[in-house]
């Protein structure tokens, strides 16, 4: 791409690079094309729709499983990949080609060959027929076709290696050769099984991603994302550099319900922009945060770009668990970027836009418990009234809770008809009044109340969740302007029930469009999961990379990040994330295990996931600053490294949250030490923002700008210090281990250290973790844990490992020797290194601020 022209035209530039990415890049003129564009994505969106909801059982009408679900709808992604997006950027845009017909018609029958006969299929597993086999050699070829199309060619080449690793083990390098595979067997696995494209990735995009999507892409056509834009411009224009917090915080607001970080540059980027630029940052740096603000967007939850749900399947845990895990690092990340934002304010001493009323600190104090207090109260009376209705109603409280939401969201509609509508221009000139913008659309919220309270109260599947959600969503849709229309006592077009219908059609056709791509990244990247499984690759992975790390965590961390950012480079989030965590994240918790070090699974694959959305912004290709750059009408390749810098405040996170489990509410023990581990980690982000930007109060020295990463160092992984004086862990001996067990409560930690010994017939260390059973006797804890011991010369060793148990999950294998159990001393908390690291912060702060007070004495 070429640099953006000082005066850019974001209608074409932009949507057409959205286009190409998301959505496709054709715009057919032909009557059939364009019908075939609209209706089979809304054909599709029906489809996920049935597949999601109770309907399928409660008629007993298409019940389909799991598999013959990920067939559909992978006919439908590559389907759409071929009549979507042209062969090469020279092809045809107005219309579509005869030769894409056919191929389209061929890839959607091949993907769609295991739904077709499913019921032959499984009478011959293994034994796949001649026609089988071509089929499966067609499908694969073709799908890889259709992701060079949908997503360039980065991801289809990594699958074609892997597929020619596959095949050519014997000829490989000794250190990476296997035995191979033959056409049978390597067809079977990846084409006629859940083993390859049709596993565990095309599962999720199947039964839970696209609920999310279409989630979301209803939520911009009710107007939810215009809404969001305007709240949070009413909300903190007004402050020094306020278009920028702004952006922040509307990206943020985006990124609840949006997989894809340059539609979130294009959403929100077309509003805050030119305001940024208006109050005096640079096309560059009005970009950049743009563009940290989108990405980081993937960060939030719930949807996370679809990776919150491929983890739940990866790691094995629930939904809520991830969310709980991602949230707080994704919260301080974004309170440092709106800090960031207001020292580049600073710097160039920047006003925000004029607010019409200005109140006093009382009144705004007042207002602010106000709102704080209602909160309070209308979630206490929700979840505790919610949870009597069930309690006095039962079966028929759904009856009652539907009634209740209805009458809420009338009563939220009249509310917003006590004020004008929202603005819909991409040109906000004045600041708007917070009260009145927020008024208009309290009632958008109420989908995604929906959403969270079956997620967290009602324990629902992610994609029943966001089915409910989604039907309120529909409703409102359909009946917001018709009922403004009554209360307002108007009528016409713009307050018809058409007007609703159209924009419920447009909803979900975008929502099948955006799917394309996840669709087929999804599929392509089983093809790499496939691979591991078939082939042992994991396996030959940990030593190489166990080898030229020479064992080191912190180098096998950086080269992990190094692959994700290279690999991001041309992959989507979701696929790059599927791959880097395939291969590496076993190879990180085995090498940490060695290290003494326990990574908890969900940490590296939140770890390779931030380097995989840091992608979006690294130059050269950052799609993400080429799209801010063509808003802006900045350098994409300086807009890019500009917005890279800022986001290093999100770079140091993940390596943060591997050494300090705290960030990640694991091994929090009660409300007040997580007040402290929330405050501490805030603090330490804003210290290193500040470090990174130069300036704190006013600029920084050289030595200030040291001590600043240090305070911040040290509240983000105390214990580094601490450890030191105060060692954490005691080693008792393995004779004492049933003891031991015996003193233990249910529920707490066993940390054995064991020696073994690899394939090759190396020695190696490493340290394991078991959650203790609630047996009465320590002998019964252990066989509960799956462990038998056996005493040789006053050494301990695993003789027997329980099939399926904690310790075979552990990876404790027979034959290992378990050196000690290591045992946590009692000692002083380690966030007492807080206090030195406050005291010098507050030196520092104490420094700056009379330098700016002596500076403003010279000036008068």
């Amino acid at each position: 791409m070429t640099k953006a022209t000082e005066n850019p035209v974001p209608g074409d530039l932009v949507e057409d690079l959205v286009a190409e990415v998301d959505t496709g890049g054709r715009n057919p003129q032909g009557a059939i094309s364009r019908n075939v564009l609209f209706f089979v994505p809304l054909v599709w969106t029906l489809f996920q729709l049935w597949y999601a909801s109770p309907l399928p059982f409660m008629l007993n009408i298409f019940v389909i499983n799991d598999t013959e679900a990920r067939s559909i709808h992978l006919a439908f992604a590559v389907f759409l990949a071929y009549t979507a997006f042209p062969t090469f950027k020279s092809s045809p845009r107005k219309h579509i080609p005869y030769q894409d017909w056919v191929v389209a018609f061929i890839a959607a029958f091949c993907a769609g060959y295991i739904f077709i006969f499913y019921a032959g299929l499984a009478e011959r597993p293994g034994r796949p027929t001649t026609i089988d086999l071509v089929v499966s050699v067609m499908g694969l070829i073709l799908l890889l076709e259709a992701t060079r199309r949908a997503l360039g060619p980065p991801l289809m080449i990594v699958a074609t290696v892997f597929i020619i690793y596959t095949f050519a083990g014997p000829y490989m390098p000794e250190v990476i050769a296997h035995q191979g595979a033959s056409l049978v067997k390597g067809m079977s696995h990846y084409w006629l099984t859940t083993e390859g494209v049709y596993g565990v990735a095309l599962g999720v995009s199947t039964g839970m991603v696209f609920m999310f999507v279409l989630f979301g892409s209803l939520l911009e056509a009710a107007g939810a994302g215009n809404y969001f834009i305007r709240t949070a411009f009413a909300g903190l224009g007004h402050l020094k550099g306020g278009p920028a917090k702004a952006a922040v915080v509307s990206s943020a607001l985006t990124g609840l319900v949006s997989g894809s970080s340059i539609a979130n540059v294009v959403t929100t980027g077309t509003f805050t922009i030119p305001l940024m630029k208006k109050v005096g940052f640079s096309a560059e740096k009005a970009g950049a945060v743009e563009v940290a603000s989108s990405t980081n967007g993937q960060l939030t939850p719930p949807v996370m770009g679809a990776a919150a749900f491929l983890m739940v399947e990866y790691v094995g845990i629930s939904y809520i668990e991830v969310i709980k895990h991602a949230f707080l690092p994704a919260i301080i990340s974004y309170i440092a970027l709106v800090y960031i934002v207001h020292l580049e304010a600073c710097k160039m001493d920047l006003q925000g836009l004029p607010k019409r009323k200005t109140k006093t600190l009382a009144q705004s104090l007042l207002t602010f418990v106000f709102v704080v207090l209602s909160l309070i109260v209308m979630g206490g009376v929700t979840y505790y009234g919610l949870g009597w209705i069930k309690t006095f109603a039962g079966d028929k409280a759904i009856w009652i809770i539907c009634a209740l939401l209805t009458v809420a969201y009338l009563l939220l509609i009249y509310l917003a008809c006590k004020v004008p509508d929202l603005e819909v221009s991409t040109e906000i000139t004045e600041l708007p009044d917070l009260g009145s913008t927020a008024q208009a659309g309290y009632y958008y919220l109420l989908p995604i109340v929906v959403l969270m309270w079956c997620l967290v109260v009602e324990r629902l599947s992610p994609a029943l969740s966001a089915f409910y959600a989604t039907v309120l969503l529909i409703v409102i849709v359909l009946t917001q302007h018709p009922l403004k229309g009554f209360f307002r006592k108007i009528q016409g077009s713009e307050y018809s029930f058409s007007r609703g219908w159209k924009e419920m059609i447009l909803g979900m056709v975008s929502g099948g469009r955006n799917m394309i791509g996840i669709g087929v990244a999804t599929a392509t990247a089983g093809i790499v999961v496939g691979t591991v499984t078939l082939t042992g690759i994991g396996l030959v992975m940990t030593e190489f990379v166990e080898f030229i790390s020479g064992g080191n965590l912190m180098l096998i961390l950086v080269f992990t990040a190094f692959i994700s950012l290279l690999l991001g480079m041309g992959l989507p989030t979701t696929a790059n994330y599927i791959v880097v965590s395939t291969l590496m994240a076993p190879v990180i918790v085995s090498l940490g295990a060695q290290n003494g070090l326990i990574v908890p699974l969900i940490a590296v694959h939140l770890f390779v996931f931030y380097f995989g959305i840091l992608a979006d912004d690294t130059p050269p290709v950052g799609l993400a600053a080429f799209a801010a750059a063509g808003i802006s009408g900045g350098d994409p390749i300086r807009t890019g490294i500009q917005g890279f810098a800022y986001d290093i405040r999100t770079a140091i996170l993940p390596f943060i949250f591997i050494f300090n489990n705290e960030l990640l509410m694991i091994g929090i023990d009660n409300w007040f030490h997580f007040v402290v581990v929330v405050v501490g980690a805030i603090i330490a982000m804003l210290v290193f923002a500040a470090a990174t930007q130069g300036w704190f109060v006013t600029k920084s020295r050289w030595w200030e700008t040291i001590a600043l990463l240090c305070i911040a160092f040290t509240l983000f992984r105390p214990g580094f210090f601490w450890d030191e004086i105060y060692p954490p862990l005691t080693d008792e001996s393995p004779l004492q281990l049933v003891q031991v067990l015996d003193r233990l409560e249910p529920g707490s930690q066993l940390r054995l250290k064991l020696k073994g010994e690899n394939m090759r017939g190396d020695e190696y260390q490493k340290t394991v973790m078991l959650a203790v059973g609630n047996e009465p006797t320590g002998a019964e804890k252990l066989s509960g844990l799956g462990i038998e011991t056996r005493d040789e010369d006053g050494r301990i060793f695993v003789d027997m490992v329980g099939f399926g148990s904690p310790a075979k999950k552990a990876k404790i294998d027979f034959d290992q020797e378990i050196l000690s159990i290591q045992m946590p001393l009692d000692r002083p908390n380690k966030e007492l290194m807080f206090i030195p690291a406050l005291l010098l912060l507050a030196l520092v702060w104490r420094l700056q601020k009379a330098r700016v007070k002596k500076h403003e004495a010279a000036v008068v």
